[in-house]
């Protein structure tokens, strides 16, 4: 009944908050009637469509998901087991998705393996959203951002912005490729687009738009076909199949990305997510998977 609220109030509707708990619609109305009715208190004005929570409806959420938590991690705690089983719900930035991620939790699978991490992408600011809500253990995320109460936030990976280009292009002055080039411009919807947009302005350099992406891999394989550059972060690791550009810093003291883990402060599975945070800096530590890929020399990459 307590997640059958939690989730009415995370996804707007009801017919929503059923599929998220894997219920009917009319097993979630039951649910949170019954529990109205028990309590005698009403949780949801129903003349609104859709249903917005009481005053007392959005107190009752927030110590309705503290017990979720808890009741969640009472077998862990009981058998000692600390959360390293079962299922981690952690969401992470795209970018992360191509080498950090799967390099850091492909260590986790090994370490652990009856721990299942499912991975979820989204942008910095929905994340933020899902942490704050109690929808998910954990987020990859951009910064700067701040941690709001409740919430934990550690370092993980300092990763400068660079201008990337083809090797067509003869120069290796950024800004006289930024002010003579088609320019393929990260999303201004994520933070490292944010970041990217302020520090264009403070250089006073008026770019000539071509797309808006999220994709670091589309925009690498637009900057390959010299249809443009674009400035994006240098990677904290090496993925396993590098693209051929080249990649050139912006300024010696140029803008750059923060990654951090992001988690709940009360949550029951706080030893997994420190396994998490530990194998992510390790990764960060290691640079690359262990294959044959990375056996190339290093002057095989440009």
């Amino acid at each position: 009944m307590l997640k059958a609220v939690i989730a009415v109030a995370e996804n707007g509707t009801f017919s929503k908050a059923a599929s998220a708990v894997f219920v009917t619609h009319a097993a979630a109305s039951l649910q949170i009637n019954t529990l109205e009715e028990l309590l005698n208190i009403e949780l949801f004005d129903r003349t609104k469509r859709p249903p917005e929570l009481t005053p007392i409806g959005r107190a009752f959420v927030e110590r309705a998901r503290a017990i979720v938590c808890d009741y969640e991690g009472i077998v862990d705690a009981v058998i000692g087991d600390d959360g390293l089983t079962g299922v981690l719900l952690l969401r992470a930035v795209p970018t992360t998705l191509v080498g950090l991620v799967p390099l850091a939790v492909s260590s986790l699978k090994v370490a652990f393996p009856n721990l299942h991490i499912c991975i979820i992408p989204g942008l910095t600011n929905d994340l933020l959203r899902g942490i704050e809500r109690g929808s998910l253990d954990a987020a990859i995320i951009s910064q700067p951002t701040t941690p709001r109460k409740n919430q934990t936030l550690h370092h993980i990976a300092t990763e400068p912005l660079q201008l990337r280009a083809s090797p067509e292009l003869d120069s290796d002055d950024p800004i006289y490729l930024l002010k003579n080039n088609p320019f393929i411009r990260f999303s201004r919807d994520a933070v490292v687009g944010k970041v990217i947009e302020t520090w264009l302005q403070e250089q006073g350099l008026l770019v000539t738009n071509i797309t808006e992406l999220e994709s670091l891999e589309a925009m690498s394989n637009m900057v390959l076909g010299n249809l443009g550059v674009s400035i994006a972060p240098r990677r904290c690791e090496q993925k396993m199949n590098p693209s051929p550009l080249e990649r050139r810093l912006l300024l010696e003291n140029g803008p750059v990305r923060q990654l951090g883990l992001l988690s709940p402060s009360n949550t029951a599975k706080t030893r997994v997510i420190d396994k998490v945070l530990n194998a992510m800096l390790d990764a960060v530590a290691r640079g690359h998977f262990a294959s044959p890929v990375n056996q190339m020399r290093t002057s095989d990459v440009i």
